[in-house]
């Protein structure tokens, strides 16, 4: 449903100062939103089961409990003028069920596709986008049968529930099908075929379910299946730009989107674009946005939801954006003072886990190549493969 209209099409006012958001999911993006939607004078309140998490420390106020308790989520939705959520593995049935007493801009019909891989790709591939070929196995004589057209390598996955890596097995010949769920275990899932891209890329794209922007094309590098570096932007042709913008503006359009939502590209080495994954909120890859655009994608994300009129936004330099886990926690704050380029985002977590997420550092660069090899120099990666 569009973010500007109810259900019987009615237009809902746009919010303004003082205002209150309520976000599902406290991590750090719905921080980095709550942080942008400070300076447009709107409140915060957050559900989120660990108390002090890092929204919480900077939201007006925070409701402990778990993301499908469906009284908390009531809760929040009485005390907020509009909800959104941080993460895709919400409720989507316990948020319609709040409906009735608050805006869910972004919607559930959006969630429940990108939470699922089958109805995702099938949505994808219906607005003539492309994927990697793919096809549903639900159990050990579908996926015999799916690999017979699809062939090795592939990749099974679990329909649902997987991130970083999670829910999935690499199958690079018949005897790699020994390591599958047991038949009484197996899962919704799919498998598809292997890509041999070129590289990783992300556009993201923001909308308040009328009118669409999009940000540059960024291209992405992974280290065991978690994102470790952006460069922005992609080093690619203008005709390639051009279609993964048009492509895009196709998605938001097919969602009627409303706030931010990321698309996970492969690149082919014949300059072919396939659709990865998508994320139905703010991500990882756009980070850089914070300090290198003229608008974040936090920013539009919140204008998008709040139903305010969105700007086209603007690379106003060249970026490289790091992640920082647990393992680079220490060195990475022990050196940053001696980097004054170095943006630090830290998310105030308490816990520091091997492979979390605890911060990332923008570097706003001429040459983002040298600038990413400069920042491995500094040995604060070096847990990497390169």
């Amino acid at each position: 449903m569009p973010s500007l209209y109810d259900a019987t099409g009615g237009k809902i006012r746009s919010l303004g100062r003082g205002a209150t958001i309520g976000i599902v999911g406290g991590g750090q993006l719905g921080r980095m939103m709550a942080l942008s939607a400070r300076y447009m004078g709107l409140r915060i309140g957050v559900l989120d089961p660990t108390d002090h998490c890092p929204t919480g420390q900077v939201a007006d106020f925070q409701i402990v409990a778990d993301y499908n308790d469906q009284a908390a989520i009531r809760q929040l939705a009485q005390r907020s003028d509009v909800l959104t959520y941080e993460f895709e593995n919400v409720d989507a049935d316990a948020l319609d069920q709040v409906s009735d007493c608050v805006p869910i801009p972004q919607g559930t019909n959006l969630l429940r596709i990108t939470q699922n891989r089958v109805h995702e790709k099938s949505f994808i591939n219906n607005l003539g986008i492309e994927t990697a070929p793919w096809l549903p196995v639900n159990s050990r004589q579908d996926l015999d049968q799916a690999l017979q057209k699809i062939g090795f390598p592939a990749v099974l996955k679990t329909a649902s529930g997987g991130y970083d890596g999670h829910g999935q097995i690499v199958l690079k010949s018949p005897e790699d099908c020994q390591k599958v769920w047991p038949a009484d275990k197996w899962p919704q899932a799919i498998v598809e075929a292997f890509v041999d891209f070129d590289y990783e890329a992300s556009i993201l794209v923001s909308g308040n379910g009328k009118h669409y922007v999009t940000f540059p094309l960024v291209r992405n590098e992974h280290r065991h299946n978690i994102l470790h570096m952006t460069l922005a932007p992609a080093s690619v042709s203008p005709s390639l730009e051009k279609k993964a913008k048009e492509l895009a503006l196709a998605l938001a359009d097919g969602f009627q989107l409303s706030g931010t939502l990321a698309i996970e590209l492969f690149i082919t080495k014949d300059q072919r674009i396939l659709v990865n994954e998508l994320a139905p909120r703010p991500h990882n890859s756009g980070h850089y946005t914070i300090e290198a655009c003229s608008v974040s994608q936090y920013d539009t994300h919140i204008r998008g939801i709040i139903g305010w009129d969105l700007p086209q936004p603007r690379l106003l330099s060249p970026a490289v954006m790091v992640n920082i886990l647990g393992q680079h926690v220490d060195l990475t704050q022990k050196i940053a003072p001696l980097h004054p380029g170095w943006n630090l985002h830290d998310y105030g977590k308490a816990e520091v886990k091997h492979n979390r997420k605890m911060g990332h550092i923008t570097v706003l660069t001429d040459n983002p190549q040298q600038t990413a090899k400069d920042l491995m120099a500094t040995g604060c990666w070096d847990d990497v493969d390169r």
